[in-house]
């Protein structure tokens, strides 16, 4: 049996008329938000990757507290529920197989991963950065005859990165300058 042009228009006006009066669609009864959410839960974030700050829902699993979602907020004032393909991707960053969870470390001249722990692995990095300070730390220079106070580190250099929030590149700046380190930059300018 065929449908007429007439009678398209008909039913598309009558399921537009039912919408519109009660607000909900001809299926009455079905609460797809909630079915939706069920056994989730939800909070609100804002996307690591730029500075514009769009909003972002992300709804955790209550059982085990996995991620299963992460989508635009539609009432945050700055995306309205739109995200780029960087922040419309960050779900493959907290649900992704390849994602390392322990520390590999190989020593030199090695063509093995050895596997560390994370306790190691900070003091390591900790006794590392110290011996690279205290090797490279200037603290006087001569200029024109002159003598000045410099406190630089010229062993190191810090390198921010988009996926840092304005609070953690606060706290990466103030970090490095509290190492002496001049050669500050960030990966957006380069």
């Amino acid at each position: 049996m065929g449908i007429s042009r007439r009678n398209f228009l008909k039913g598309s006006g009558l399921a537009a008329g039912t919408l519109a009066v009660t607000g909900k669609p001809a299926q009455a009864g079905v609460d797809s938000e909630r079915l939706r959410i069920k056994g989730l839960q939800t909070s609100t974030t804002i996307c690591p990757y730029c500075a514009v700050g769009c909003g972002m829902i992300v709804s955790r699993n209550y059982a085990n507290g996995k991620i299963v979602n992460i989508e635009g907020d539609p009432d945050h004032p700055i995306n309205r529920g739109a995200l780029c393909s960087k922040g419309s991707a960050l779900f493959q960053v907290a649900n992704n197989e390849r994602r390392l969870t322990k520390v590999q470390y190989r020593a030199a001249g090695s063509d093995k991963w050895e596997e560390k722990s994370w306790d190691w692995a900070m003091e390591r990095i900790a006794r590392l950065m110290k011996e690279s300070r205290d090797r490279n730390f200037v603290h006087k220079e001569t200029r024109d005859g002159r003598e000045y106070v410099v406190n630089r580190n010229e062993g190191m250099a810090f390198l921010g990165a988009a996926a840092l929030d304005n609070e953690e590149c606060y706290l990466w700046g103030k970090f490095a300058r509290a190492m002496g380190v001049s050669y500050l930059e960030h990966q957006a300018r380069i």
